[in-house]
This record gives C-alpha cells, structure tokens and sequence, in this order.
C-alpha cells in the first residue's frame, strides 16, 4: 500500500460523498477505491467511515485523521513545489474561521482577488459567531472582533471595527431621537451577547467618558439577527458601520449619537504558532492587512 495515494483517495471519498464518483473521477474501478480505503483502515487499525448508516459517513477517528490529511497532504504538495522552484510556493488548502456578519461582508468581497493572486491556493471559508478552537478543527487563521484572551495564539492587528448606534426612521418617529448617551435609558436597547459587557454601552466626548446601562427586552448572539430587528423598527443597537453600511446609504436605518465617540473594537488575524511558518497563512494575513 502506498501511504500517500491511499490518504488522497480516502480525502476524495470525504469530499465528494461517494466511493463511485471517486472511481469515475479517477478512472478507476469502485472496488479500487474500496481496495485503498480498506488497506487504509486495517493499517490505522480501526474505520474511517460508519458502516450502519446508509450516508456516507465518518467516525470520530475519521473525522480527526481527515483534517490530518488535509494538512499533510498540503504540506506535500506546497514541499513538492517548494523544491521544483527553489522557494516555498503559495498553494493547497487554507482554512479561515469568520465571524458570520464580517466574513459576509467584509472577508467573503476579497476572497476572489486573494485567489487572483495566488491561484494555487483552495480556500476554506468557515463563518461561526463562535471562537472555533484553531487545532481542533484544523483553523489555518482566524478572523476575530474584540479583545483577545491569552490563550497561546499569535495575534496579528487589522485594524479596528468603528462602531455607531443605528435605530430604523420608523422606530425614532415614534419614540424620538436620543441626544446624549444618558437618554438611552429611556429607549429599547438591543444587546449583543458575545460581547463581555454587552449591557454597558461606552462612548466619549472629547476628554469626558460616558458609560450607559442600557436596558431592552430582546439580547441576540447574532449580529445577523440583531441587523434585523433594527431593520423592522425594535429598538436601537450599538453596532459596527461595516454591519448597517449597505441600510444607512439606503436611508433603512440612522445613526444616533454622531457627536459621541463609542468604543471601537479591535480586529485581528489569530493562528496557531505552527502555522505561522506557512506560506499561504502569512499571504493571507499579509492580504487582510492591505485591504482592510
């Protein structure tokens, strides 16, 4: 069995979902692919794929030792062309972790330039509101919004995320338009919970800092979510220009508060420290920063 072919073979399978189209794709008999798959598994000493289901799908081990391949084989083929060139090649599979409103709008717009430069490289664009954690599911680079823990990654400044609050026209007709931050007590205030102090609105004013207790009857962990609520007249939310961009030159939605500073949060670009030394982390990172 050669160890390799049978890895390429196996990360086919996954992602195409058939063992025949595999065989059409590779102009090879099903049993073939079979074959490969089988002498694979009796090498790790355990199924890659769960027999009783009727979908194709993998184990837990699979699953682990699937991602694995991804990476070495990547490793492979970037080594391969590294060597045939004299210098390390931009190419294989890169897997980038968004917030689902940012990587929408903001990260998802460059992905086709990023490709225009390096054609060789296959994009894996993964949006969660959640922080994945990096290893486990095999995260090249992470986009995140906020301050960072410490948690062992290295972190690489992109800039910051200006923040406004927006309410629908529809909402401050019928509630009227705060005109300093204090008056936020009296108005339905939508909160973002994956913000620490979501419930605690901070603004400044040239050297006089402001924070407000804001109240509501609605909290979301989607930004998404939230966008839409305002949109239909709910209440006001403090929340990032990029997010309510597209609505405020539509005239869908206002900013409030204009004369008031309110805190920015930071982006960064996070990834493990192994994969600092990749080539294509560092032209993506390397990317973000020129553009955003």
């Amino acid at each position: 069995m050669d160890l390799f072919d049978s890895m390429r073979v196996f990360v086919r399978v996954v992602e195409r979902g058939s063992f025949s189209a595999v065989a059409r794709e590779l102009n090879i008999g099903q049993p073939a692919v079979s074959k490969q798959v089988r002498a694979l598994e009796r090498y790790l000493g355990g199924p890659v794929f769960a027999r009783s289901t009727r979908q194709l799908a993998l184990t837990d081990q699979g699953q682990r030792f699937y991602h694995h391949c991804q990476e070495i084989l990547g490793q492979l083929e970037s080594a391969t062309r590294s060597f045939a060139s004299g210098q390390e090649q931009i190419a294989g599979p890169l897997r980038i972790a968004a917030p689902v409103s940012y990587g929408r709008l903001c990260i998802a717009p460059l992905i086709g330039s990023f490709l225009q430069r390096y054609p060789e490289v296959r994009i894996d664009l993964r949006l969660n509101d959640h922080n994945e954690d990096l290893l486990t599911e095999n995260i090249d680079v992470a986009i995140r919004i906020g301050v960072l823990k410490n948690d062992g990654l290295v972190a690489v400044p992109l800039g910051s995320s200006v923040r406004r609050v927006y309410a629908a026209p529809a909402y401050l007709e019928r509630y009227g338009q705060p005109r300093q931050p204090a008056e936020l007590a009296g108005h339905n205030c939508i909160g973002f919970t994956l913000l620490t102090h979501y419930d605690n609105w901070q603004f400044s004013r040239g050297e006089q800092a402001l924070e407000v207790a804001i109240k509501g009857n609605v909290t979301s962990n989607s930004s998404e979510a939230i966008r839409e609520m305002v949109l239909g007249g709910l209440g006001l939310s403090l929340s990032p220009e990029w997010l309510f961009a597209a609505d405020a030159a539509q005239g869908r939605v206002r900013s409030v508060l204009d004369d008031y500073q309110a805190t920015a949060l930071p982006v960064s670009a996070v990834f493990s420290p192994e994969r600092r030394r990749s080539a294509r982390t560092k032209a993506f990172v390397d990317f973000l920063r020129e553009h955003l």
